[in-house]
């Protein structure tokens, strides 16, 4: 799997960035950050202590279900599901198919690494 770079920007700075973008004056470079986080605050809460555990088991154990993720990490289902969908949002993970209707988290990535400017 791959690393994920994330970056730090205000939503002022997001929003000129894009803007730049769609008028095609600025055309992001690779390697560039692909996820923007607006603080360091909003940072550290999707990638908490027990986020990341979280995202380290999924990746390891590639759970079945959300069920099977809850029994494994010991997280109530209905925390869980809010946690994996803003993780999803911000492309950490991503949902297969499971078994019947289930859905299974998948990680997209094996790591994450910060760009900051100050």
């Amino acid at each position: 799997m791959k690393m994920l770079k994330v970056g730090i920007a205000s939503l002022e700075q997001y929003k000129a960035r894009t803007l730049a973008i769609a008028r095609g004056e600025y055309r992001p470079q690779r390697g560039e950050p692909k996820v923007w986080f607006q603080s360091m605050e909003s940072l550290s809460q999707v990638l908490s202590d027990k986020n990341r555990a979280l995202l380290a088991l999924i990746a390891q154990t590639e759970p079945a279900s959300v069920n099977e993720l809850a029994a494994r990490s010991g997280r109530a289902k209905s925390n869980l599901s809010r946690t994996l969908r803003t993780m999803e949002q911000y492309g950490l993970i991503h949902f297969e198919k499971g078994p019947g209707r289930q859905l299974a988290p998948r990680a997209n990535y094996s790591g994450i690494s910060l760009e900051m400017s100050f």
